[in-house]
Protein backbone atom coordinates (compact mmCIF):
# COMPACT_ATOMS: atom_id res chain seq x y z
CA UNK A 1 0.00 0.00 0.00
CA UNK A 2 2.44 2.31 0.35
CA UNK A 3 4.46 2.01 -2.54
CA UNK A 4 1.09 2.57 -4.27
CA UNK A 5 0.55 5.71 -1.98
CA UNK A 6 3.81 7.17 -3.46
CA UNK A 7 3.56 5.99 -6.98
CA UNK A 8 -0.30 7.47 -7.47
CA UNK A 9 0.34 11.17 -7.44
CA UNK A 10 3.55 10.62 -9.64
CA UNK A 11 1.36 8.80 -12.10
CA UNK A 12 -1.37 11.86 -12.11
CA UNK A 13 1.28 14.01 -12.55
CA UNK A 14 2.67 12.61 -15.65
CA UNK A 15 -0.93 12.51 -17.10
CA UNK A 16 -1.54 15.82 -16.38
CA UNK A 17 1.46 17.04 -18.27
CA UNK A 18 0.58 14.69 -21.02
CA UNK A 19 -3.13 16.57 -21.21
CA UNK A 20 -1.21 19.70 -21.03
CA UNK A 21 1.43 19.25 -23.93
CA UNK A 22 -1.45 17.78 -26.02
CA UNK A 23 -3.33 20.82 -25.75
CA UNK A 24 -0.53 23.01 -26.50
CA UNK A 25 0.20 21.58 -29.56
CA UNK A 26 -3.60 20.57 -31.13
CA UNK A 27 -3.74 25.08 -30.55
CA UNK A 28 -0.51 25.69 -32.09
CA UNK A 29 -1.26 23.47 -35.03
CA UNK A 30 -4.40 25.05 -35.54
CA UNK A 31 -3.08 28.41 -35.32
CA UNK A 32 -0.93 27.77 -38.38
CA UNK A 33 -3.52 26.47 -39.98
CA UNK A 34 -4.90 29.75 -40.67
CA UNK A 35 -4.87 31.20 -44.16
CA UNK A 36 -2.07 33.72 -44.59
CA UNK A 37 -1.03 34.95 -47.70
CA UNK A 38 2.41 36.54 -48.49
CA UNK A 39 1.38 38.88 -51.50
CA UNK A 40 -1.44 40.50 -53.09
CA UNK A 41 -4.64 38.79 -53.03
CA UNK A 42 -7.30 37.99 -55.91
CA UNK A 43 -10.38 38.55 -56.15
CA UNK A 44 -11.26 34.87 -55.96
CA UNK A 45 -9.08 33.93 -53.20
CA UNK A 46 -10.94 32.71 -50.06
CA UNK A 47 -11.52 35.71 -47.25
CA UNK A 48 -9.91 35.59 -44.23
CA UNK A 49 -10.81 35.64 -40.98
CA UNK A 50 -10.10 38.59 -38.97
CA UNK A 51 -9.82 38.48 -34.99
CA UNK A 52 -10.67 41.62 -33.10
CA UNK A 53 -7.80 44.05 -32.44
CA UNK A 54 -5.90 43.16 -29.36
CA UNK A 55 -7.91 39.95 -28.81
CA UNK A 56 -4.42 37.82 -29.48
CA UNK A 57 -2.14 40.76 -30.32
CA UNK A 58 -3.29 40.75 -33.63
CA UNK A 59 -5.19 43.81 -35.56
CA UNK A 60 -8.53 43.46 -37.53
CA UNK A 61 -7.15 43.43 -40.49
CA UNK A 62 -5.55 39.92 -42.88
CA UNK A 63 -1.80 40.33 -42.28
CA UNK A 64 0.97 38.79 -43.55
CA UNK A 65 2.73 36.42 -41.53
CA UNK A 66 6.39 34.92 -42.98
CA UNK A 67 6.76 31.41 -42.86
CA UNK A 68 9.03 28.98 -43.47
CA UNK A 69 9.82 28.75 -46.91
CA UNK A 70 8.53 25.24 -48.15
CA UNK A 71 8.79 22.68 -50.92
CA UNK A 72 7.59 23.91 -54.73
CA UNK A 73 5.74 22.10 -56.82
CA UNK A 74 6.09 23.11 -60.47
CA UNK A 75 2.36 22.98 -62.76
CA UNK A 76 2.64 22.16 -66.29
CA UNK A 77 1.71 25.14 -67.96
CA UNK A 78 -0.75 23.47 -69.87
CA UNK A 79 -2.75 22.89 -67.37
CA UNK A 80 -2.65 26.33 -65.76
CA UNK A 81 -3.62 27.77 -69.50
CA UNK A 82 -7.62 27.74 -69.92
CA UNK A 83 -7.92 25.57 -73.38
CA UNK A 84 -7.94 27.28 -76.53
CA UNK A 85 -11.87 27.76 -78.18
CA UNK A 86 -11.76 26.09 -81.14
CA UNK A 87 -12.13 29.02 -84.04
CA UNK A 88 -14.26 28.87 -87.06
CA UNK A 89 -12.05 28.13 -89.95
CA UNK A 90 -12.33 30.70 -92.77
CA UNK A 91 -11.12 30.40 -96.50
CA UNK A 92 -9.39 32.57 -98.78
CA UNK A 93 -10.87 32.78 -102.30
CA UNK A 94 -9.50 32.28 -105.37
CA UNK A 95 -7.77 35.66 -106.95
CA UNK A 96 -10.53 36.86 -109.79
CA UNK A 97 -8.10 36.52 -112.43
CA UNK A 98 -7.92 32.57 -112.00
CA UNK A 99 -12.11 32.70 -111.81
CA UNK A 100 -12.08 33.99 -115.20
CA UNK A 101 -9.96 31.94 -116.74
CA UNK A 102 -11.46 29.09 -115.39
CA UNK A 103 -15.02 30.37 -116.46
CA UNK A 104 -13.74 30.38 -119.70
CA UNK A 105 -12.62 26.97 -120.18
CA UNK A 106 -15.87 25.57 -118.48
CA UNK A 107 -18.24 27.71 -120.92
CA UNK A 108 -15.89 26.76 -123.99
CA UNK A 109 -16.71 23.09 -123.46
CA UNK A 110 -20.41 23.69 -122.70
CA UNK A 111 -21.28 26.30 -125.50
CA UNK A 112 -18.80 24.64 -128.51
CA UNK A 113 -21.67 22.90 -129.65
CA UNK A 114 -23.65 26.67 -130.70
CA UNK A 115 -20.18 28.37 -131.88
CA UNK A 116 -19.12 25.13 -133.70
CA UNK A 117 -22.53 24.73 -135.60
CA UNK A 118 -22.50 28.64 -136.75
CA UNK A 119 -19.00 27.74 -137.97
CA UNK A 120 -20.11 24.90 -140.07
CA UNK A 121 -23.00 26.59 -141.59
CA UNK A 122 -21.39 29.87 -142.87
CA UNK A 123 -17.74 27.91 -143.84
CA UNK A 124 -20.06 25.69 -145.97
CA UNK A 125 -19.34 25.27 -149.74
CA UNK A 126 -22.99 27.04 -150.53
CA UNK A 127 -24.74 29.48 -148.12
CA UNK A 128 -28.16 29.55 -149.40
CA UNK A 129 -31.56 30.48 -147.76
CA UNK A 130 -31.77 27.23 -146.55
CA UNK A 131 -28.45 27.69 -144.66
CA UNK A 132 -29.59 31.14 -143.18
CA UNK A 133 -32.34 29.60 -141.87
CA UNK A 134 -30.78 27.20 -139.99
CA UNK A 135 -28.50 30.31 -138.64
CA UNK A 136 -31.80 31.97 -137.64
CA UNK A 137 -32.52 29.00 -135.85
CA UNK A 138 -29.69 27.83 -134.00
CA UNK A 139 -29.48 31.92 -132.72
CA UNK A 140 -33.32 31.26 -131.31
CA UNK A 141 -32.15 28.03 -129.67
CA UNK A 142 -29.23 29.95 -127.94
CA UNK A 143 -32.00 32.54 -126.26
CA UNK A 144 -30.63 35.40 -128.36
CA UNK A 145 -34.16 36.73 -129.13
CA UNK A 146 -36.13 37.05 -131.93
CA UNK A 147 -35.07 40.84 -132.80
CA UNK A 148 -31.15 40.20 -132.13
CA UNK A 149 -30.89 37.18 -134.33
CA UNK A 150 -32.65 38.81 -137.56
CA UNK A 151 -30.47 41.67 -137.04
CA UNK A 152 -27.58 39.45 -136.59
CA UNK A 153 -28.31 37.20 -139.97
CA UNK A 154 -28.89 40.49 -141.50
CA UNK A 155 -25.16 42.10 -141.41
CA UNK A 156 -23.60 38.06 -141.58
CA UNK A 157 -25.44 37.65 -144.68
CA UNK A 158 -24.39 41.25 -146.01
CA UNK A 159 -20.67 40.52 -145.08
CA UNK A 160 -20.65 37.04 -146.36
CA UNK A 161 -21.63 38.38 -149.87
CA UNK A 162 -18.97 41.10 -149.92
CA UNK A 163 -16.26 38.65 -148.29
CA UNK A 164 -16.79 36.48 -150.77
CA UNK A 165 -14.56 33.51 -149.18
CA UNK A 166 -15.57 30.59 -146.50
CA UNK A 167 -11.99 30.17 -145.23
CA UNK A 168 -12.85 29.24 -141.51
CA UNK A 169 -10.47 31.45 -140.18
CA UNK A 170 -11.88 34.41 -141.86
CA UNK A 171 -15.33 33.43 -141.22
CA UNK A 172 -14.85 32.47 -137.33
CA UNK A 173 -13.28 36.54 -137.06
CA UNK A 174 -16.38 38.10 -139.08
CA UNK A 175 -19.05 36.17 -136.74
CA UNK A 176 -16.94 37.04 -133.55
CA UNK A 177 -16.91 40.88 -134.64
CA UNK A 178 -20.77 40.74 -134.67
CA UNK A 179 -21.26 39.20 -131.70
CA UNK A 180 -18.63 41.10 -129.69
CA UNK A 181 -21.20 43.53 -130.96
CA UNK A 182 -24.51 42.33 -130.28
CA UNK A 183 -23.21 41.90 -126.66
CA UNK A 184 -22.03 45.16 -126.27
CA UNK A 185 -18.89 45.73 -125.07
CA UNK A 186 -19.55 49.45 -124.92
CA UNK A 187 -22.36 49.21 -121.33
CA UNK A 188 -20.42 49.91 -117.94
CA UNK A 189 -20.62 46.50 -116.19
CA UNK A 190 -18.14 47.82 -113.11
CA UNK A 191 -19.33 46.77 -109.84
CA UNK A 192 -19.73 49.86 -107.78
CA UNK A 193 -18.70 49.16 -104.56
CA UNK A 194 -16.11 51.76 -103.29
CA UNK A 195 -17.35 53.93 -100.32
CA UNK A 196 -18.04 57.31 -100.81
CA UNK A 197 -19.33 60.15 -98.84
CA UNK A 198 -17.85 58.45 -95.82
CA UNK A 199 -20.59 55.30 -96.13
CA UNK A 200 -20.33 52.06 -97.54
CA UNK A 201 -21.40 51.02 -101.33
CA UNK A 202 -24.63 49.27 -100.73
CA UNK A 203 -25.90 46.23 -102.86
CA UNK A 204 -29.00 45.07 -102.98
CA UNK A 205 -29.69 41.82 -104.27
CA UNK A 206 -33.30 40.51 -105.88
CA UNK A 207 -34.67 37.62 -107.67
CA UNK A 208 -37.37 34.80 -107.90
CA UNK A 209 -37.13 31.52 -105.55
CA UNK A 210 -35.13 28.79 -107.22
CA UNK A 211 -32.14 31.13 -108.98
CA UNK A 212 -29.48 30.72 -106.51
CA UNK A 213 -30.04 34.28 -105.22
CA UNK A 214 -28.86 33.91 -101.51
CA UNK A 215 -26.20 31.40 -102.82
CA UNK A 216 -25.01 33.97 -105.75
CA UNK A 217 -24.88 36.96 -102.82
CA UNK A 218 -22.43 34.12 -100.66
CA UNK A 219 -20.13 33.71 -103.72
CA UNK A 220 -19.92 37.33 -104.61
CA UNK A 221 -18.96 37.96 -101.00
CA UNK A 222 -15.93 35.55 -101.90
CA UNK A 223 -15.09 38.18 -105.03
CA UNK A 224 -15.17 41.06 -102.60
CA UNK A 225 -13.48 39.79 -100.40
CA UNK A 226 -10.93 38.50 -102.62
CA UNK A 227 -10.30 41.81 -103.53
CA UNK A 228 -9.73 42.99 -99.85
CA UNK A 229 -13.21 44.71 -99.71
CA UNK A 230 -14.48 44.84 -96.26
CA UNK A 231 -18.06 43.09 -96.05
CA UNK A 232 -21.43 43.08 -94.04
CA UNK A 233 -24.17 40.92 -95.15
CA UNK A 234 -27.86 41.85 -94.64
CA UNK A 235 -30.13 38.51 -94.41
CA UNK A 236 -33.45 40.43 -95.49
CA UNK A 237 -35.00 37.21 -97.05
CA UNK A 238 -36.87 36.53 -94.03
CA UNK A 239 -39.30 34.74 -94.99
CA UNK A 240 -37.44 31.29 -96.60
CA UNK A 241 -36.53 28.82 -93.82
CA UNK A 242 -33.38 28.83 -92.88
CA UNK A 243 -32.31 31.23 -95.37
CA UNK A 244 -30.35 33.56 -92.89
CA UNK A 245 -28.39 30.96 -91.51
CA UNK A 246 -27.61 29.66 -95.27
CA UNK A 247 -26.08 33.09 -95.88
CA UNK A 248 -24.85 33.83 -92.37
CA UNK A 249 -22.80 30.17 -93.02
CA UNK A 250 -21.17 31.67 -96.32
CA UNK A 251 -20.22 35.21 -94.67
CA UNK A 252 -18.26 32.81 -91.50
CA UNK A 253 -16.49 30.94 -94.54
CA UNK A 254 -14.65 34.21 -95.26
CA UNK A 255 -14.92 35.78 -92.09
CA UNK A 256 -18.02 38.15 -92.95
CA UNK A 257 -20.35 38.97 -90.69
CA UNK A 258 -24.09 38.67 -91.14
CA UNK A 259 -26.83 41.13 -89.69
CA UNK A 260 -29.76 38.79 -89.35
CA UNK A 261 -33.41 37.83 -87.03
CA UNK A 262 -33.62 35.11 -85.38
CA UNK A 263 -37.65 35.19 -85.58
CA UNK A 264 -38.73 33.98 -88.55
CA UNK A 265 -41.02 36.25 -90.89
CA UNK A 266 -39.26 39.79 -89.37
CA UNK A 267 -39.18 42.89 -91.23
CA UNK A 268 -37.59 42.60 -94.19
CA UNK A 269 -37.09 46.04 -94.14
CA UNK A 270 -35.80 46.43 -90.54
CA UNK A 271 -33.15 43.64 -91.04
CA UNK A 272 -31.79 45.89 -93.88
CA UNK A 273 -31.91 49.05 -91.79
CA UNK A 274 -29.62 47.33 -89.27
CA UNK A 275 -27.35 45.75 -91.82
CA UNK A 276 -26.80 49.49 -93.41
CA UNK A 277 -26.28 50.79 -89.59
CA UNK A 278 -24.12 48.23 -89.16
CA UNK A 279 -21.46 49.14 -92.18
CA UNK A 280 -21.57 52.46 -91.44
CA UNK A 281 -20.88 52.16 -87.94
CA UNK A 282 -17.72 49.92 -88.53
CA UNK A 283 -16.62 52.13 -91.77
CA UNK A 284 -17.10 49.07 -94.01
CA UNK A 285 -16.77 48.99 -97.37
CA UNK A 286 -19.63 47.33 -98.66
CA UNK A 287 -23.23 45.96 -97.04
CA UNK A 288 -25.08 43.37 -99.45
CA UNK A 289 -28.47 43.16 -98.76
CA UNK A 290 -30.33 39.56 -99.79
CA UNK A 291 -34.15 40.21 -100.34
CA UNK A 292 -37.07 37.74 -100.07
CA UNK A 293 -37.09 35.51 -103.81
CA UNK A 294 -40.94 35.59 -103.96
CA UNK A 295 -42.74 35.22 -107.39
CA UNK A 296 -42.69 38.57 -109.41
CA UNK A 297 -45.86 38.26 -110.40
CA UNK A 298 -47.52 39.01 -106.34
CA UNK A 299 -48.21 42.92 -106.71
CA UNK A 300 -47.94 42.96 -102.81
CA UNK A 301 -44.68 41.00 -102.72
CA UNK A 302 -42.82 43.31 -105.17
CA UNK A 303 -43.90 46.51 -102.99
CA UNK A 304 -42.17 45.23 -99.81
CA UNK A 305 -39.41 45.25 -101.85
CA UNK A 306 -39.55 48.40 -102.86
CA UNK A 307 -40.29 49.29 -99.11
CA UNK A 308 -36.57 47.79 -98.50
CA UNK A 309 -35.19 50.33 -101.17
CA UNK A 310 -36.52 53.22 -99.31
CA UNK A 311 -36.03 52.22 -95.64
CA UNK A 312 -32.36 51.35 -96.59
CA UNK A 313 -31.96 54.81 -98.51
CA UNK A 314 -32.67 56.61 -95.25
CA UNK A 315 -29.50 55.98 -94.35
CA UNK A 316 -27.38 55.78 -97.52
CA UNK A 317 -27.91 55.34 -101.77
CA UNK A 318 -28.05 52.06 -102.84
CA UNK A 319 -25.49 52.28 -105.20
CA UNK A 320 -26.18 48.62 -107.44
CA UNK A 321 -28.91 46.55 -107.68
CA UNK A 322 -28.63 43.05 -109.01
CA UNK A 323 -30.87 40.82 -110.45
CA UNK A 324 -29.99 37.21 -109.91
CA UNK A 325 -31.40 35.07 -113.32
CA UNK A 326 -31.06 31.67 -113.74
CA UNK A 327 -29.18 31.52 -117.67
CA UNK A 328 -31.73 28.08 -118.54
CA UNK A 329 -34.93 29.64 -117.58
CA UNK A 330 -34.59 31.69 -121.15
CA UNK A 331 -37.38 33.74 -122.11
CA UNK A 332 -39.26 33.50 -118.84
CA UNK A 333 -35.84 35.30 -116.86
CA UNK A 334 -36.52 38.69 -119.30
CA UNK A 335 -39.64 38.19 -118.24
CA UNK A 336 -38.72 38.78 -114.60
CA UNK A 337 -36.33 41.48 -115.44
CA UNK A 338 -38.39 43.70 -116.97
CA UNK A 339 -40.62 43.18 -113.61
CA UNK A 340 -38.58 43.96 -111.34
CA UNK A 341 -36.71 46.96 -113.12
CA UNK A 342 -39.76 48.67 -113.07
CA UNK A 343 -39.62 47.93 -108.63
CA UNK A 344 -36.08 49.25 -107.94
CA UNK A 345 -33.84 49.67 -111.27
CA UNK A 346 -31.85 46.85 -112.06
CA UNK A 347 -28.64 48.14 -112.46
CA UNK A 348 -27.30 44.84 -113.46
CA UNK A 349 -27.75 41.24 -113.91
CA UNK A 350 -25.85 38.11 -112.70
CA UNK A 351 -26.40 35.38 -114.92
CA UNK A 352 -26.11 31.90 -112.90
CA UNK A 353 -26.10 28.60 -114.25
CA UNK A 354 -24.46 29.37 -117.86
CA UNK A 355 -23.40 26.31 -118.86
CA UNK A 356 -26.48 25.13 -121.25
CA UNK A 357 -25.78 24.87 -124.38
CA UNK A 358 -28.54 26.56 -126.00
CA UNK A 359 -29.03 29.22 -122.99
CA UNK A 360 -25.96 31.15 -123.38
CA UNK A 361 -28.03 34.15 -126.09
CA UNK A 362 -30.02 35.36 -123.09
CA UNK A 363 -27.10 37.94 -122.25
CA UNK A 364 -27.98 39.29 -125.62
CA UNK A 365 -31.92 39.67 -125.10
CA UNK A 366 -31.98 41.39 -121.73
CA UNK A 367 -29.39 43.99 -122.78
CA UNK A 368 -31.05 44.68 -125.59
CA UNK A 369 -34.49 44.53 -124.28
CA UNK A 370 -33.51 46.75 -121.02
CA UNK A 371 -30.37 48.48 -121.66
CA UNK A 372 -29.58 46.65 -118.59
CA UNK A 373 -25.90 45.41 -118.50
CA UNK A 374 -24.51 41.29 -117.42
CA UNK A 375 -21.72 42.06 -114.86
CA UNK A 376 -21.38 38.41 -113.05
CA UNK A 377 -21.94 35.15 -114.18
CA UNK A 378 -21.52 32.00 -112.47
CA UNK A 379 -20.92 28.52 -114.31
CA UNK A 380 -21.08 25.72 -111.72
CA UNK A 381 -21.67 24.82 -107.67
CA UNK A 382 -18.14 25.86 -106.71
CA UNK A 383 -18.26 28.57 -104.36
CA UNK A 384 -15.12 30.65 -106.37
CA UNK A 385 -17.35 29.76 -109.42
CA UNK A 386 -18.55 33.45 -109.92
CA UNK A 387 -16.51 36.14 -111.77
CA UNK A 388 -17.15 39.54 -113.40
CA UNK A 389 -18.76 38.91 -117.25
CA UNK A 390 -16.01 39.92 -119.76
CA UNK A 391 -17.84 40.16 -123.27
CA UNK A 392 -14.59 38.88 -125.64
CA UNK A 393 -14.17 36.06 -123.25
CA UNK A 394 -17.62 35.23 -123.26
CA UNK A 395 -17.88 35.24 -126.92
CA UNK A 396 -14.05 33.53 -127.72
CA UNK A 397 -15.72 30.92 -125.11
CA UNK A 398 -18.63 30.25 -127.26
CA UNK A 399 -16.82 29.84 -130.63
CA UNK A 400 -13.80 28.10 -129.08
Amino acid sequence: MTDLSVLLPIVIAVIVVLVVAGTIIGLVRGRRSKVRYTGTRDANDPALPTTPSGADGESGAPTAVAEPPSATVEVPAELLEEPPVEAVPTETPAPVAGRLQRLRERLAKSNNVFGKGLLALLSSDRVDDTVWDEVEETLLLADIGTEPSLELVETLKARVRVMGSRDPDEVRSMLREELVRLVDPTLDRELRVDRKSGKPAVVLVVGVNGVGKTTTVGKLARVLVAEDKDVILGAADTFRAAASQQLATWGARVGVPTVKSDVDGADPASVAFEAVKAGIEQEVDVVMVDTAGRLQNKVGLMDELGKVKRVIEKQAEVDEVLLVLDATTGQNGLNQAKVFSEVVDITGIVLTKLDGTAKGGIVVAIQKQLGVPVKLVGLGEGPDDLAPFDVEGFVDAILA
